[in-house]
């Protein structure tokens, strides 16, 4: 229905641009491009190795502590500052070690791996973020290209319309007035073009900053705005739905979190062994012992630690029911944009864009005719752009209606690597 693109737009379109321009980018190129080179989704791969590397420590003993030291040392009378006189006096050399049970270290590593869900949680929010932007980025190039080849062809043919007014003119067909008036069309189009053609810039400068290579031009159809987002039951969509596996790694560690406060209420014990030596005339010596610790307040100490992890946990469980509602309403409500787009896209290929093509065959043959103004002509060209760039519109925004709804999944394959 776009009666206004000529052939050789696209050639026009690529000459003027083909010194500055890249390798085309479709858009599973760029998609692949922004996932594998963005700095945030290296930044939030570090983030889980970081805490896979802690999820493995917090299963560990404590490193064991070397004690010594002099016991017993006089600091008066004759054997002041002596060692190995006095019979009370003794070098000592020891080791501490506080005993954490098997169960409290299987619970921290449990914490500890909860931790590393929420940190990959996070960076399957960084891959469908990157994921929408890029493909926003790339739908906005493609649509501001067509515009952009829309504005081309317009200006072609008010160039072709000027020079055969001219020549009307010459040939006493056409007056002055019509000359300035096809100049002044012509000038129109020509600005309404400049600025076609940054907007295309603007667009393929912010698709580089997603793909992180300079984007000269992209190529490609938009895909078909189809998607099955709406029809993913509850369960499958918690495993694909990054803000939803967010929500649910969040209440998973703060009920891990809680466990391990609760372990917490019975302390530590604290075992030492220490090798104690006098002078060589008394024997010497081994000390063995235990340190306890004494939770007399665990009411207020312990108790309350349990009650602080507890209520985080209760707050997860309310985060993650909003997060559910919010992702429902934002897919249905996404889902509903696309519908209407399908709607009015078919309206407008049924209703304006004919009308518009036959408001401009009507005014050629009746300026042909001799019973028509070429300014009628103008006016019919211009209201065909317009029907044009209304339809390109409307299928853009339905475009990213659709980018956004399908790219807030990561596909299944990579939420099961994580």
């Amino acid at each position: 229905m776009l009666a206004l693109v000529g052939a050789s737009a696209p050639r026009a379109f690529a000459q003027e641009t083909s010194a500055s321009q890249s390798v085309p980018f479709t858009l599973e190129a760029a998609l692949q491009s922004a996932v594998t080179r963005s700095a945030s989704m290296q930044a939030a791969q570090a983030s889980v190795r970081s805490s896979a590397e802690a999820a493995v420590k917090a299963g560990q003993l404590p490193d064991p502590t070397l004690k010594a030291g002099i016991d017993n040392l006089p600091i008066n009378g004759d054997q002041r500052f002596t060692v190995g006189q006095d019979f009370m006096t003794m070098r000592r050399i020891g080791i501490e070690q506080e005993w954490v049970s098997s169960e409290k270290r299987e619970l921290r590593t449990a914490l500890g791996n909860r931790r590393v869900d929420r940190d990959r949680a996070a960076y399957l929010m960084q891959v469908a973020n990157v994921r929408q932007q890029t493909a926003t980025a790339w739908l906005n190039a493609v649509y501001a290209k067509r515009a952009l080849t829309l504005q081309q062809a317009l200006v072609m043919h008010m160039t072709h319309e000027l020079g055969a007014t001219r020549a009307s003119y010459r040939g006493a067909k056409a007056s002055a007035a019509d000359v300035a008036q096809a100049q002044a069309m012509l000038g129109q189009a020509q600005d309404q073009r400049l600025k076609a053609q940054q907007t295309l810039q603007s667009t393929l400068i912010a698709l580089s900053r997603w793909t992180t290579a300079t984007v000269g031009d992209v190529v490609g159809d938009p895909p078909a705005t189809d998607s099955v987002v709406p029809s993913l039951p509850p369960e499958q969509l918690d495993r694909v739905q990054p803000a939803l596996i967010s929500a649910e790694a969040d209440i998973a560690a703060a009920d891990a979190d809680t466990s391990v406060a609760r372990s917490d209420r019975t302390p530590n014990w604290s075992w030492e062994v220490a090798y104690q030596q006098r002078g060589s005339q008394y024997s010497n010596m081994v000390s063995v012992g235990v340190s306890i610790p004494l939770p007399i307040h665990r009411g207020s100490r312990q108790d309350r630690d349990v009650a602080e992890k507890a209520e985080l946990g209760t707050r997860a469980r309310l985060v993650y029911e909003d997060t559910q509602r919010q992702v429902q309403a934002d897919i249905h409500n996404l889902a509903t944009l696309i519908e209407n787009g399908h709607q009015r896209l078919t309206n407008l290929n049924g209703t304006l864009l004919p009308a518009a093509d036959q408001r401009v065959q009507l005014a050629t043959a009746a300026y042909q005719a001799g019973n028509g103004a070429l300014t009628d002509i103008f006016a019919a060209k211009r209201a065909q752009l317009e029907a044009q760039l209304q339809a390109l519109d409307v299928q853009r925004d339905t475009s990213l209606a659709w980018a956004q709804l399908e790219y807030q999944v990561v596909p299944p394959s990579m939420a099961a690597d994580q």
